[in-house]
């Protein structure tokens, strides 16, 4: 109770004004009496407000009682407010009771009027913490909405007591539909194995904090950074859980992305130096076998060098596909006739696939030509036929189909970036497993899978649609669940079928005229091979192991070097040092620079040497001969690859 009460008193007598006021100081409450007899004072002083307690006479002259009571509660409605007369009849107290007044005493019975005065000050300090404790109760409330996590409380048992606006935002279940119901069949977490683990670390230490996998209203499934909080009662026993849930899937989806990529860029190191070697490995194999298609041959071993050769030239593409899926190295763009592409997939897919998919081509003969990237198309098709194969574990039917077609803008209204013209359509169709509605939508995004862990990267359609559209198209697919699954790309094409010459027409080989060149590497099988080659074709040739042997056969044939063949990876002298040093030397002397791996750094040091010639390993005879003829031409009619 307060030191000093300060009490409002609408009374005309003020004699016994005055006798309130002893007695209040006789009974200890010490209070401050504002006297006032009109009904203007009256209002004014309930407007300036800060009163504790009001005292009314029932009977006034200028007004009455039930009107004093009337404005108070207008302005006040929480004041204490007791009626202190001697004219109060039984049914006007009732009726002042009932309209809101706290007490009413007659003033012949004065002895009721402390013990009154105390319990209406005790209601309202009661009334007033009450409204203060619900206050805060909304407050807090409203913070609990306000936050973006979701805030449960649950029983031990399980079911939820509390839901935030949060929770509602974050699982769409409202509160009223949640409240009461298990958290655990909600948000379908009964079946995580980590929830006993979770319950008894809770027990044991009153928290526990992980990550959980839980499900929307709408089937979509999360991950939260879920805290729990064991609330104890009065007596330190537990009474129940409190849940603070925050969404991480994003978070988890970026973490994922990153392992992921690091991945890819370890992988990516690995194929660099796979691919280095293995074209160092094919490079004396292929010019062997072509040297072995210059000289006499029956017709049983003509046909087995000939597989050697054709061999060696698939590998070799291989190796271009690894690197382009694992470090993005493009090939050169061309005149490609699909059919070609296809045949050579379909022919792995036998090899390699379950003989329970049974595979299937429909191509027509006049299929167009398109311009483009045949590594890159070719895993296009390959990842599409891939994710077929995995669609059926049980088998089925793979079909790859062709077709030319005519888009026009009312064909493209749905392909902005797509121009009008010819175009090439490849589907690739399957009677697997179909892809669901809610799926669909993110198949082309990066790194998005359904398959288990170390079953796919999330890459394969993401990859395959970048090379679709860098090549000018567009991809659709349509699927049904339960009945498969078709992928239709759309490849700007050329109106005319393409020829492929120069598999079966060899145009003539440029020869030597006795002019001298240094080969460089430090692989002994590729020495012995070029060097045949080029002694074949009328060259003669001086071989070294690495820089340093290049400079001093330089050296030693001053001028009389015409080209020099050097590869750009070798230990000790290293080929941009080789390159720079031999022009020191000579600097008219031509040089071609030769390697296994070409990347972006060793272009850059191929350009500040100031040679511009680049074979890649394993090249063709066809393919020194030209770099060779134009390095002492200067034709620029061809450039090597």
């Amino acid at each position: 109770m307060k030191s000093l009460l300060r009490i409002l008193h609408l009374e005309d007598n003020l004699k016994d004004a005055e006798l309130v006021q002893a007695m209040l100081a006789a009974e200890g409450l010490p209070s401050e009496v504002t006297r006032m007899e009109t009904q203007a004072a009256f209002v004014a002083a309930l407007d300036e407000g800060g009163w504790d307690l009001i005292l009314c006479d029932f009977s006034l002259p200028s007004f009455d009682g039930k009107t004093a009571l009337a404005l108070a509660r207008e302005r006040c409605p929480d004041m204490p407010f007791i009626f202190l007369s001697g004219t109060i009849g039984e049914e006007a107290a009732i009726d002042a009771l009932t309209s809101g007044a706290t007490d009413y005493v007659l003033k012949q019975r004065l002895r009721r009027f402390i013990p009154a005065v105390r319990r209406a000050l005790q209601e309202s300090e009661g009334r007033t913490a009450r409204q203060r404790a619900e206050e805060t109760i909304r407050e807090q409330a409203a913070l609990l909405d306000v936050a973006h996590d979701a805030i449960l409380l649950c029983g031990l048992e399980g079911s939820l007591i509390l839901w935030n606006k949060g929770a509602e935002r974050l699982y769409g279940w409202t509160a009223q539909e949640a409240i009461g119901k298990r958290v655990s069949e909600l948000l379908h977490m009964s079946k995580q194995s980590h929830l006993a683990t979770a319950w008894k670390t809770l027990l044991e230490k009153g928290e526990w904090r992980g990550e959980m996998h839980q499900v929307t209203k709408g089937g979509k499934t999360m991950i939260v950074a879920s805290s729990w909080t064991l609330v104890r009662d009065q007596e330190d026993k537990p009474r129940s859980i409190l849940v603070i849930n925050t969404d991480i899937t994003e978070k988890k989806q970026l973490e994922a992305q990153l392992l992921r990529s690091q991945r890819m860029e370890s992988l990516g190191t690995l194929a660099g130096g796979i691919a280095h070697d293995l074209n160092n490995v094919m490079a004396p194999i292929l010019m062997a076998a072509q040297l072995l298609l210059t000289i006499p041959l029956d017709d049983e071993a003509r046909k087995w060098v000939k597989t050697i050769e054709t061999s060696v030239k698939r590998g070799r593409g291989m190796i271009k596909q690894v690197l382009t899926f694992a470090r993005g190295v493009e090939g050169e763009r061309c005149a490609i006739q699909l059919s070609h592409l296809i045949a050579e997939l379909e022919k792995i897919m036998r090899d390699t696939f379950p003989r329970s998919i049974q595979i299937g081509t429909h191509l027509p003969n006049d299929l167009w030509t398109i311009i483009g990237d045949s590594t890159q198309l070719y895993q296009v098709l390959l990842n599409l036929c891939v994710n077929a194969r995995d669609a059926m574990p049980d088998g089925g039917r793979l079909q790859i189909q062709a077709g030319n077609l005519l888009l026009d803008e009312h064909d493209l209204r749905r392909q902005p970036d797509a121009k009008p013209g010819p175009y090439v359509v490849l589907s690739v169709l399957d009677t697997g497993t179909g892809i669901p509605p809610h799926v669909i939508d993110r198949i082309f995004d990066p790194f998005f899978t359904t398959k288990g862990v170390g079953q796919g990267t999330g890459l394969g359609l993401s990859t395959a649609m970048g090379f679709v559209k860098s090549h000018g198209g567009f991809m659709n697919v349509y699927s049904e669940v339960g009945r498969g699954t078709e992928f239709k790309v759309y490849l700007p094409a050329q109106e005319t079928a393409a020829t492929r010459q120069a598999e079966e027409e060899r145009p003539e080989l440029h020869k030597g005229n006795g002019e001298l060149v240094l080969v460089v590497d430090d692989e002994a099988p590729i020495l012995e091979t070029t060097k045949a080659t080029l002694e074949a074709y009328g060259y003669r040739v001086l071989t070294a192991k690495d820089g340093t042997e290049a400079l001093a056969s330089c050296a030693q044939h001053h001028n009389a070097i015409s080209v020099v063949v050097t590869d750009m990876m070798m230990p000790f002298m290293d080929g941009p040092a080789t390159i720079r040093a031999l022009h020191k030397l000579d600097p008219a002397v031509k040089v071609i620079a030769v390697s296994g791996l070409m990347e972006n750094k060793n272009r850059a040091d191929l350009a500040d040497t100031g040679s511009t010639l680049f074979l890649q390993k394993p090249y063709t005879t066809e393919q020194l001969l030209h770099a060779l003829h134009e390095a002492l031409t200067g034709d620029g009619a061809w450039r090597p690859s």
